[in-house]
């Protein structure tokens, strides 16, 4: 609770000094775009920071975001419908998820090297599959009849009246995240499943000893991590408009880890809640929007997220030793 507590104070001050930080930050379409980016940052760290409570971690989601984005705009250009092409590739972020947790569960191979390996396939792969720019509008160039249904798909996954000259005129992905939140709160804090991703994440031979499905238990968590992973890579072509197979989704899995470690998850596994990974989840859009609105230069950003991440670990590793803050003056003071 405490971490959670932590978080909710942070966003609460990093939104205050956001508002002091420009007379249009209080603004209706700033606050949209705020909404916006917190969904879509959300949804990657609802599935990352489960797995994280399971005792995994994945290195791979900024390429899965990447490969779905790619895969999602190249199979509309190819003559699939938006939808099918929607399910499909939510499917394929489930298959890639599988097939890591096999790799994991089943051959015993460590996550960590696993999804880092991950990492650049699922980059070449996109790659791969072209070699030029994916976008709506060049989709709605080759196949008109996809218009209506891909426009419906931009309003409720990004917010965008197409009607409006792509305006964004509700936080879509903020709703999208906070039914997701919903439906991973109901699981991982109600029902017999979440309590087995609490248990092997914390003791991982204690589960096996109680009679949980250790493997099956993880195998699940990757599951779900790399499939939103993939939703995610859809709302951002759906949002942004356009994809480059190179650099899509590039370093978007250390933002989620981020999100996760700051909401409350501990990267040792067994701890968290998703209260916390919302409110972890915000911290870095609201970042990017004081860096902007001050003009510091968006090139600093990576520095203040690894700094950020940085601080986070060093305060859950305080809480894990019963020292709380204590553990981080006694490092300044040194």
């Amino acid at each position: 609770m405490i971490r959670v507590i932590g978080a909710g104070v942070l966003v609460a001050s990093l939104y205050v000094l956001m508002l002091g930080s420009h007379p249009k930050a209080g603004d209706l379409s700033n606050n949209l775009d705020l909404g916006n980016r917190l969904g879509f940052y959300g949804v990657m760290t609802l599935g990352v920071g489960v797995l994280i409570i399971a005792g995994g971690i994945d290195l791979s989601i900024g390429s899965v975001l990447g490969l779905a984005a790619v895969l999602f705009g190249v199979l509309m250009e190819r003559g699939v419908p938006p939808v099918p092409a929607f399910l499909v590739t939510l499917l394929a972020g489930a298959v890639i998820g599988y097939a890591q947790g096999q790799l994991v569960t089943r051959l015993r191979l460590q996550a960590f090297l696993v999804t880092l390996c991950g990492l650049f396939i699922f980059r070449g792969l996109a790659r791969q599959l072209t070699t030029s720019p994916v976008g709506i509008q060049k989709v709605k160039g080759l196949h008109p009849e996809f218009a209506q249904s891909l426009e419906s798909l931009q309003f409720w996954f990004s917010g965008i009246d197409a009607g409006r000259d792509n305006e964004e005129v509700f936080p879509a992905q903020l709703v999208v995240l906070l039914v997701l939140a919903g439906v991973v709160g109901v699981v991982l804090h109600q029902t017999v499943y979440g309590r087995y991703w609490f248990a092997v994440g914390f003791n991982e031979q204690a589960a096996r000893y109680a009679g949980i499905n250790v493997e099956r238990s993880r195998l699940a968590a990757f599951v779900l991590c790399s499939t939103l992973a993939a939703l995610a890579g859809m709302m951002l072509l759906l949002s942004s408009g356009s994809a480059m197979p190179d650099n899509v989704g590039q370093s978007m899995e250390l933002y989620a880890i981020a999100g996760a470690v700051l909401g409350g998850c501990s990267l040792r596994g067994g701890e968290g809640n998703v209260a916390g990974m919302v409110l972890g989840a915000a911290i870095l859009p609201l970042i990017y929007k004081i860096v902007i609105f001050r003009d510091i230069g968006d090139a600093v950003i990576p520095s203040i997220v690894g700094g950020t991440l940085l601080l986070g670990v060093i305060f859950d590793e305080g809480l894990r030793r019963g020292q709380g803050w204590k553990s981080l003056l006694r490092l300044v003071r040194r």
